[in-house]
């Protein structure tokens, strides 16, 4: 199985992160990439960029070394009714749109049901592409409602380097990510991959995201990240209207 995008990243904007976009599809090209998507974290991050850099991105090239570039956004969930942290009307601009749950902004303390709703609310949001790093056990989840509800909604699952990497924080993250990959051979649900990097170097390093592939015997057919035209089919990777 050959991987030829990474669909989640961050750079220096973020807050968190270390490197320029430059350098980061950079990284992306000399590991063989055609596609790379930079998916800053959404205002409500504590030290991310605002909205205005959102609103910005039109003026970045689309092509960059060679490869393709998707601008968009890591949105936050920031409750159980799936509300995100940017307006529709700059998510509809966006080439990817990712919805994640994360502590700062969405706390620990709801239970098993609304983490779920969090997650099939913002799958009814047609400006939502991928949902990102649903394997971390801080927050339980019906994984079978949610691969569901990602097959009606032409809605990608990631399998997340980062959450499988052995430094990672995120909780059960291999145990759940299996469970998640076995839902989606059964329904048929495309996944995509990325490496989550926060510095050029782990740019397009899916190391982890292989192996628990290999683990599942997961089908190439359901990898939207080894054919380019498919994983475009499930991004906003048109022409946009940008006023």
């Amino acid at each position: 199985m050959k991987l030829i995008a990474d669909t989640h990243s961050h750079t220096l904007a973020s807050g968190h992160a270390y490197s320029t976009i430059r350098e980061m599809v950079r990284a992306a090209f000399e590991k063989g990439m055609e596609a790379f998507a930079i998916t800053e974290h959404g205002p409500k991050m504590p030290d991310s960029c605002g909205r205005y850099y959102f609103n910005n991105l039109r003026v970045v090239p689309r092509k960059l070394e060679g490869v393709d570039l998707f601008l968009g956004v890591e949105a936050n969930l920031m409750d159980p009714e799936g509300t995100l942290d940017l307006r529709e009307d700059i998510l509809k601009q966006m080439d990817i749109v990712i919805a994640s749950i994360h502590v700062p902004c969405y706390g620990l303390e709801h239970t098993e049901k609304e983490n779920t709703n969090a997650y099939l609310k913002a799958m009814e949001n047609p400006y939502v592409h991928v949902i990102g790093h649903p394997d971390d056990g801080r927050f339980p989840v019906d994984y079978e409602a949610m691969v569901k509800k990602a097959k009606e909604t032409h809605t990608l699952i990631e399998v997340n380097n980062s959450s499988l990497s052995p430094i990672g924080f995120r909780k059960d993250t291999h145990k759940n990510m299996k469970e998640i990959l076995t839902l989606c051979k059964q329904y048929e649900v495309c996944i995509t991959t990325s490496s989550d990097a926060h510095i050029d170097v782990d740019a397009a390093n899916f190391c982890y995201v292989e192996e628990i592939l290999r683990a599942c015997d997961f089908p190439e057919e359901l990898v939207a990240t080894t054919n380019l035209e498919l994983l475009k089919s499930f991004l906003n990777c048109g022409e946009k209207d940008y006023r």
